[in-house]
C-alpha cells in the first residue's frame, strides 16, 4: 500500500506523535497531585497556571508553527526534538508556581504544540490519495502512549520522584529522537509527495488558501467550533481526573485503567476513519465526530457506577479518534495543501487554546463548588450548538476549484 519513503513518513509522524504526549494533557494530569501537594496549590490555582501556560504557548505556536512551510524538514525536526528535550529536563527543576508556569508552557509548546504540528502537517502535505489512511496510522502513536504511560506512569511514581521521571524523559527524547529522525527525513523535502499515476488522484485545479484567506472564511469558524470541543472537554476531564474520582466515589485507579478501553478505542476509530475518509472524504464525515463525546458526557450526568468510567473514556476515544484525523485531512481538504503548515499552526494554537480554556474553566467551576455533573451538562450544550451550526453548513465545506 505505501512506498518506502511513504513507510518512512508514516513511521516518522507515528514516533512524533508518541512522544508529543509528554506534553498532552493525559500526561501531565498524572503529575497533578505530585505538583500541587509539593508547592500547596488547590485545583484552581493548578488550572489557571496550567490554562495560562497553555495559552502563551499557542500564541507562540502561531507564529512559530507556520516555519514549517519554510524550512527543511529534517532541520525543523531537530530543532523541536531539542526543544522537548530541554523543555523536559526544565520540568523536572519546578519547585516554585513560576517555574512551574515556565515548565508547562514548554511542555505545551514543545509537546503537545511542535512535536504533533510536525507530525501531521508533514503527512499531510505529503499524501494525497492516502491521507486518511496515512494520518489514521500516525495517530496509532499518540493512542499507543495513552495506552501504555498511564499505568507506566503510575508504576514509576510509586518507586520513584516525579522529578527523576521527568529527568529520564529528557535523556530518552535526547538520545534517540535525533538518529531516527535523520535515518527517516533525510530524503524528504517540502515539495516531497506521494507517487500516484492514478488520473483519480492527480492533483486538482484546488485553491491553496493562504491563512489570511482561511480567516475570512465563514466555515472556517463553524468547523472550528466542532474541533475544538474534544481538546477543552477531554483536557478538563484529564488534568481533573483526581476530582472526577472524588465526585463519582470511585476507586484510585479506575480512570488509569479507563485510558486502556480509551487507546483501544481510540485505535479502533482511527482504523475505520482513516479508510472512511479515503472514500467518503472528511467534509462529509465531520459530522459524525462529535456525536461520542455528547453521549459521553451524558453518561457522566446520569451514571455513578465505577464501571461507567469506561464506557465514559471509551467513548471519548471514539471521539478522539475521529478527531485526531479529521483535523489534519479536513483543513488539507478545503484549503488545499501548499500553506498546510500555516493553516495547521492556526488550528494547532487554535486547539491549545480550546484546552487552557478548558483547563481554567473546570478548575474555576470546581473551586466555585459546581459539581462533575453540572460540569456535563455546560459541555453537552456546547457540543449541540456546535453539532447544530455545523449540520447547515456540511454541503458548503467543498474546496474551491480554479479554472
Amino acid at each position: 500500500m505505501f512506498k518506502n519513503l511513504s513507510l518512512k513518513v508514516i513511521l516518522f509522524g507515528f514516533i512524533f506523535t508518541f512522544f508529543s504526549s509528554f506534553g498532552q494533557s493525559f500526561f501531565l494530569g498524572l503529575f497533578n497531585n505530585s505538583i500541587r501537594n509539593e508547592l500547596s496549590i488547590t485545583h484552581g490555582q493548578f488550572g489557571s497556571i496550567y490554562a495560562s501556560a497553555t495559552l502563551l504557548s499557542g500564541f507562540i505556536l502561531i507564529w512559530f508553527g507556520k516555519k514549517i512551510d519554510d524550512i527543511n524538514i529534517s532541520k525543523f525536526a531537530l530543532l523541536v526534538i531539542f526543544l522537548l528535550s530541554f523543555s523536559s529536563f526544565f520540568f523536572s527543576k519546578v519547585s516554585s508556581v513560576v517555574l512551574l508556569f515556565i515548565g508547562i508552557f514548554l511542555m505545551r509548546f514543545s509537546g503537545q504544540g511542535m512535536m504533533s504540528h510536525t507530525a501531521s502537517t508533514t503527512v499531510s502535505r505529503y499524501f494525497t490519495k492516502s491521507r486518511g489512511k496515512a494520518l489514521s496510522i500516525i495517530w496509532f502513536g499518540l493512542s499507543s502512549a495513552e495506552f501504555i504511560l498511564p499505568i507506566l506512569m503510575i508504576y514509576l511514581l510509586s518507586s520513584y520522584d516525579w522529578k527523576v521521571v521527568w529527568k529520564s524523559i529528557s535523556i530518552i527524547v535526547l538520545i534517540t529522537l535525533p538518529i531516527v529522525s535523520y535515518f527517516l527525513l533525510k530524503n524528504l523535502n517540502l515539495d516531497s509527495r506521494e507517487s500516484n499515476k492514478s488520473e483519480k488522484y492527480k492533483d486538482k485545479n484546488i485553491k491553496n488558501w493562504r491563512r489570511i484567506e482561511v480567516l475570512k472564511d465563514y466555515r472556517f469558524y463553524i468547523v472550528c467550533a466542532n474541533m475544538l470541543a474534544m481538546p477543552w472537554i477531554a483536557t478538563g476531564t484529564f488534568v481533573y481526573q483526581s476530582f472526577i474520582l472524588s465526585s463519582k466515589n470511585w476507586g484510585p485507579y479506575i480512570i488509569a485503567q479507563s485510558f486502556m478501553i480509551y487507546s483501544i478505542l481510540s485505535v479502533i476509530t482511527l482504523i475505520i476513519s482513516g479508510i472512511l475518509i479515503d472514500k467518503f472524504t472528511s467534509r462529509k464525515l465531520i459530522v459524525y465526530m462529535n456525536i461520542p463525546l455528547l453521549i459521553s458526557v451524558f453518561i457522566i450526568i446520569f451514571f455513578d457506577q465505577p464501571y461507567t468510567s469506561f464506557i465514559f473514556l471509551g467513548l471519548i476515544g471514539v471521539s478522539n479518534g475521529f478527531a485526531n484525523v479529521l483535523g489534519s485531512s479536513t483543513w488539507a481538504e478545503i484549503y488545499g495543501v501548499k500553506h498546510i503548515g500555516s493553516i495547521k499552526a492556526l488550528t494547532t494554537a487554535l486547539m491549545v487554546f480550546a484546552t487552557a480554556f478548558g483547563t481554567a474553566l473546570f478548575g474555576f467551576l470546581i473551586d466555585r463548588g459546581f459539581s462533575i455533573e453540572q460540569i456535563a451538562m455546560i459541555s453537552a450544550i456546547y457540543i449541540t450548538i456546535s453539532l447544530i451550526s455545523l449540520f447547515f453548513v456540511k454541503n458548503k465545506l467543498n474546496p474551491i476549484t480554479i479554472n
